[in-house]
């Protein structure tokens, strides 16, 4: 486990020293899960990280972002004027080569490079020194293993989903079927109606969903399907949330399926098998299994059921780590590799078939030595 400043300090000196590199560089702003992580600030401009081993990381800001990430960044600050930035544009260079001028001066030799650097970054870098890409994604390994605190946010993300999600379903709980669709205060309710409603609890705890989905009937058929109009009695109604926290950036993820009225035989079918499968990986999960295993378990789960898997049925993998990104390492999929204590993963399989309808189930925790120390408590119940 990454359990420290050390220990990351540790990984990236490493790296930097494996790569036969004098610094690791990176530069956005903190849409960019890496930066956020390396730096913990938040900005809405980018910023230039530069990491030296033996050395504390270091950031270059505007000199309007100093004091406040001086107060914020885990990193050393300085502002662009402190390193010339100001100078090589007055001097008549263009924003990307002043840029790369100063990263070359910091770091004094070659540069380790995530493998998505800006190309326009890279090139100007290269007149001054080597840029060698880190295509093994150093930064998105250390990211995979959760630190205590890391593990703290997202189970108090998961708590704040849960909450969101109760709200969601109430409100299906509560509407009146009628002529086959769902009415709630004398008008249908909507896909759009319970997201924003669950959205609302979101924001009201410092969270904020994008892209919520609340799938109906055939859309369900479509795994990312984010639903829209009227809700429908007696169908599948899929409601996958996966909400940041907007002080710290970390994500929780959670899918629940419900009806109201009566699911066809073939949908409670489906969402027994699916339910069943869910448990039957979450039994395997330990450090030391391997992503790929598992997904070939829910397969011949499936295939034992009846169930197909590729393009209809089980068409995803079983599940992804969570964190700065809603999707990141590591994999629990076709090619997912050993699993270690502090990965936070989904577990989300799911079943789809057009004309049917689909059903995920989907619940998130942290792989320990010994199991799986699940986040998610929030009921499992097809009707509503």
């Amino acid at each position: 486990m990454v359990s420290s400043e050390t220990d990351r300090t540790n990984w990236l000196d490493s790296a930097i020293q494996d790569a036969g590199a004098a610094a690791y560089v990176a530069y956005g702003s903190s849409a960019d899960a890496n930066v956020r992580y390396l730096t913990r600030f938040r900005t809405t401009d980018p910023v230039v990280y530069v990491h030296k081993p033996g050395e504390r990381g270091l950031i270059v800001v505007s000199q309007m972002e100093y004091e406040r990430a001086v107060r914020e960044s885990t990193a050393a600050v300085v502002t662009r004027a402190d390193v010339g930035f100001l100078d090589c544009i007055r001097a008549g260079e263009s924003r990307w080569r002043a840029t790369a001028h100063v990263i070359a001066d910091m770091a004094g030799g070659p540069l380790l490079a995530p493998s998505f650097f800006p190309f326009a970054l890279a090139r100007h870098l290269e007149s001054f020194q080597p840029v060698i890409l880190d295509e093994k994604g150093v930064v998105e390994r250390m990211r995979a293993i959760k630190t205590p605190e890391e593990i703290q946010w997202i189970r108090g993300a998961q708590h704040v989903t849960e909450a969101a999600m109760d709200r969601g379903i109430a409100l299906i709980r509560s509407s009146v079927p009628k002529d086959g669709l769902l009415y709630r205060n004398g008008a249908p309710l909507t896909s759009e109606a319970v997201r924003t409603e669950m959205h609302t609890t979101l924001l009201a705890h410092g969270y904020r969903g994008i892209d919520t989905i609340v799938s109906c009937g055939p859309d369900t058929a479509l795994p990312h399907h984010q639903g829209r109009g009227p809700l429908l009695e007696d169908e599948p109604i899929v409601i996958d949330i996966f909400p940041q926290d907007e002080r710290t950036g970390y994500h929780a993820d959670m899918t629940r399926t419900v009806v109201k009225g009566e699911p066809s035989p073939a949908i409670r079918e489906m969402y027994d098998a699916v339910r069943a499968a869910k448990e039957h990986a979450i039994s395997m999960l330990r450090a030391g299994a391997h992503g790929a295993d598992l997904y070939r378990e829910v397969v011949e789960f499936f295939r034992d059921c009846g169930y197909e898997s590729n393009m209809r049925g089980f068409t995803h993998s079983l599940g992804h780590g969570v964190g700065l990104e809603v999707h990141e390492d590591p994999s629990l999929g076709p090619e997912g590799g050993e699993l270690c204590a502090g990965n936070v993963v989904t577990v989300e399989p799911g079943l789809y078939y057009p004309g049917i309808g689909g059903v995920r189930l989907e619940d998130m925790g942290v792989v320990t030595e010994t199991g799986f120390d699940r986040f998610t408590q929030y009921e499992e119940r097809l009707t509503v």
